[in-house]
């Protein structure tokens, strides 16, 4: 009686749907499910060793796309690999792919062309995460590398996103990419000044600052004489992270030291010359008077005809 209520029917024999490759199987489809699974799960954990492992010796700007790359890649070769398993086939999958991928690519170069630059960022790395850069007049913080553009956080909190191409094709000045940056003064004195006292001045606070380099080493010297100052000129190196800080500070100790010592910044003089036309001035005056003469004559003329 149990084999007619129950009759003998194997459900991983039963059949789903027929393809060119053969008839698939709940079975395969199982089997289909369950290599995908495991296939992520493992290149989850690979990918979280792989990062703790490179986190000391690979930057983070650098190990990121790669591991990306990595965990998405090898997904997507398991996936095309185990096709076969639910009756698809991976060439014409393939095949189907590389045409609709050139139709996308004429489609959209702007986007390959941004793909393509993002790669070689990666690979060049001519600016890295937390840099602080200048990329076509546009100053800040570099946020983050993407494989289509570049954000960059200005200086005034905006967040702005560069085309990889346009970044890859312009001029690009990284502010911090070498460790140490020069800073230069050109500070103005009287002639009545000593010179040679405001340069010992000048190198003293130098001396006293605990950033300034010796090497290459600071110089102070005149570098012209100007319409109502002579110009020195001051050059110092210093570690790029006490650049700014550096350079604001020691301006203002340089302008109250000299004044402290008696030696003044000028302010700017200009001499005027009025000149007067002197030689057409005395004949202006002669025909004056000659008018007024002649005025006063013919009054006096009507007086004596009305006195007679």
């Amino acid at each position: 009686m149990g084999l007619l209520i129950f009759p003998n029917i194997n459900f991983f024999d039963f059949e789903l749907y027929e393809t060119s490759k053969g008839i698939v199987t709940p079975e395969d489809l199982i089997k289909f499910v369950l290599i995908l699974s495991f296939s992520v799960l493992l290149s989850r954990v690979l990918t979280l060793y792989l990062r703790r492992s490179l986190k000391d010796r690979v930057s983070k700007d650098v190990g990121e796309p790669i591991l990306k790359l990595l965990y998405y890649g090898s997904l997507i070769v398991v996936f095309i690999a185990i096709l076969p398993l639910i009756g698809f086939d991976p060439s014409g999958i393939l095949l189907a792919g590389g045409v609709a991928g050139i139709v996308i690519g004429f489609a959209s170069q702007n986007i390959v062309g941004n793909l393509v630059a993002g790669c070689f960022l990666m690979f060049e790395r001519p600016i890295k995460i937390g840099d602080q850069v200048e990329i076509n007049g546009t100053a800040g913080y570099v946020t983050d590398i993407r494989i289509i553009s570049t954000l960059i956080r200005t200086y005034d909190g905006l967040l702005v996103r560069l085309p990889n191409q346009q970044v890859f094709t312009t001029n690009i000045t990284n502010i911090v990419g070498h460790p140490v940056r020069r800073f230069e003064y050109t500070i103005g004195i009287r002639y009545s000044d000593d010179a040679n006292a405001a340069i010992w001045l000048i190198k003293d606070l130098i001396d006293k600052e605990p950033f300034a380099l010796l090497s290459p080493p600071p110089s102070v010297f005149v570098n012209d004489l100007g319409d109502s100052s002579v110009k020195l000129v001051i050059r110092i190196w210093a570690p790029v992270n006490e650049w700014f800080g550096m350079k604001t500070r020691l301006l203002w100790n340089i302008k109250k030291t000299l004044e402290e010592n008696g030696i003044e910044i000028p302010f700017p003089q200009r001499v005027l010359h009025i000149k007067t036309d002197s030689e057409n001035k005395p004949q202006e005056l002669e025909n004056l008077k000659e008018k007024q003469f002649e005025e006063k004559e013919c009054i006096l003329n009507f007086e004596e005809r009305v006195l007679s």
